[in-house]
């Protein structure tokens, strides 16, 4: 009995792995494949019809001479004019502004340099998995077809036009591709140490406060944060490719676990340091990395923080501003550190505007939609590192101040109020 439970299982594995490395195309694969050979060929014939026609009766000749003859009044009446060249075709009798653009090949539609980029990183990565899906696309055109998925709210029936494949295949390979990517997190955002981190540190001053180094003044690592990313309502789906901001519509009426919580920390050049996704109802703001720089100091270099918004932690290592009634010095370190916030602030605003699809992801399954974000932040950063940067626009949705005030501990507000001293000091001397 237990031999035969041994080779059923056996067997149920080795069926799996066929279904995963092979299937032959769905019926309703073969009829997409099917209708656009169809239509290829009916394309074929008419182009090759119309080649055959003579071209139309245009004296080229008349057309010419008119035109030197204006030419010459030009040149007479307008000295240094040039005259203008006639262009002709028989091709055609549009005017070139409207003629339609011939439709380029799918690998034109994204930079190139970016897709070899990508495909290198995920062949020479340690995850050996070979991407899922029938009929299988090679790795350029999978990076391709990812990149479109999530660079553009197009739903899975345009891409499946585009692509010639079926939804179920798009499903399955878009998926997969972001299961790789996902591997490449430890590698792509990693927290700074040693001379990185050193190089990473900036001043809390702005450099025209900044006289020179002050005792005392912290340098900043990083800038900490968090943005909210919608998935599919519990109340209903809603079209993919709508412009209504789904935001403001589900505000109000969305579940809890309708969003994704993604916590950030970025150095000045919006590079993340940090990526942390929870689901909507986890309300943990910064606790966890506030845990573990205590347990691991050497994370931070001396004399360095991090800081954020209210409603995250105040410790010695992360600086958050005054809440509630505050005089001039506080007013003035509040002031300080909005001007760093705003760095996150942009950060996502620019991985909104180059991955469009996290706007609102159509995805109910939390483990898949928690893929295609971790995915989209490690793009956002290997990006970077091609130097191909997007400038977004930054909502007042990202820059709202969170509600209420985070945890505090002792060290944290002594910290706080002697670099508050320290800055004002300096702002004052410096103003008068």
């Amino acid at each position: 009995m237990e031999v035969s439970e041994y080779v059923l299982s056996a067997g149920r594995a080795v069926l799996d792995m066929v279904e995963r490395e092979w299937q032959p195309l769905s019926p309703g694969e073969l009829e997409q494949r099917l209708d656009q050979a169809v239509e290829e060929v009916l394309e074929a014939d008419l182009i090759s019809k119309l080649k055959a026609q003579p071209p139309p009766d245009i004296n080229v000749q008349s057309l010419q001479s008119q035109c030197n003859v204006q030419s010459q009044c030009n040149v007479q009446s307008q000295g240094n004019v040039q005259p203008p060249v006639l262009q002709t075709t028989t091709s055609s009798s549009r005017p070139p502004q409207e003629e339609t653009p011939e439709p380029r090949d799918a690998l034109e539609t994204v930079d190139d340099a970016a897709i070899k980029y990508i495909r290198d990183l995920l062949q020479n990565s340690k995850s050996r998995a070979r991407m899922a899906g029938r009929a299988r696309l090679s790795l350029s055109h999978t990076v391709l077809l990812s990149l479109t998925l999530l660079s553009e709210r197009l739903s899975y029936r345009s891409v499946s036009r585009r692509f010639h494949l079926e939804k179920g295949n798009i499903h399955r390979i878009f998926f997969s591709f972001c299961e790789r990517v996902n591997t490449l997190e430890e590698r792509h955002i990693r927290w700074p140490v040693g001379g990185e981190a050193l190089e990473a540190l900036f001043p809390l001053c702005s450099p025209e406060e900044q006289q020179e180094e002050q005792p005392g003044v912290p340098r900043v690592l990083g800038v900490l944060g968090h943005t909210r990313i919608p998935i599919r309502l519990h109340i209903g789906k809603h079209d993919v490719e709508s412009t209504v901001p789904e935001v403001k519509r589900m505000k109000k009426e969305a579940h809890p676990d309708s969003w994704l919580n993604l916590q950030l920390a970025c150095d000045r050049k919006g590079r993340f340091l940090h990526c942390s996704i929870s689901k909507g109802s986890d309300m943990d703001r910064g606790g966890a990395l506030r845990d573990k720089l205590k347990r691991h100091p050497e994370m931070m270099p001396s004399g360095s923080c991090l800081v954020a918004r209210a409603g995250y932690p105040l410790s010695a290592q992360i600086l958050t501003p005054y809440s509630g009634s505050y005089g001039p010095r506080e007013e003035h370190f509040n002031k300080t550190l909005e001007e760093h916030l705003h760095i996150l602030d942009r950060a996502v605003a620019n991985l909104r505007a180059r991955f469009q699809r996290l706007r609102y992801l159509d995805i109910g399954n939390y483990d898949r939609a928690r893929a295609v974000v971790l995915t989209a932040c490690v793009l956002h950063n290997v990006f970077l590192d091609m130097g191909q940067v997007i400038q977004g626009d930054v909502e007042k949705e990202e820059a709202t101040t969170p509600e209420g005030d985070g945890e505090v501990d002792e060290e944290g507000v002594h910290r706080r109020d002697t670099i508050s001293d320290l800055l004002f000091k300096n702002f004052d001397s410096g103003s008068s």
